[in-house]
């Protein structure tokens, strides 16, 4: 039983974890962006732009061209 328990709080720790994504990265490139309305697919795109080898200019209109 305390297995059971323990599982379902490590599974509901993980849940919680996913649904809180830092988004201030995004900010940070869109800073007028309303980032509630994305779903967390285009959440994960606009982080790997973010995230990707692009120059800072290049990543900040590939941001600002998908938060409109």
């Amino acid at each position: 039983m305390k297995t059971l328990i323990t599982a379902a709080a490590l599974a509901l720790t993980a849940f919680s974890a996913s649904a809180m994504v830092d988004t201030s990265a995004i900010e940070q490139y869109a800073p007028n962006a309303d980032i509630s309305v994305l779903t967390e697919a285009e959440v994960n795109t606009l982080l790997s732009v973010i995230h990707s080898g692009d120059s800072e200019g290049e990543k900040r209109a590939t941001v600002q061209a998908l938060v409109k």
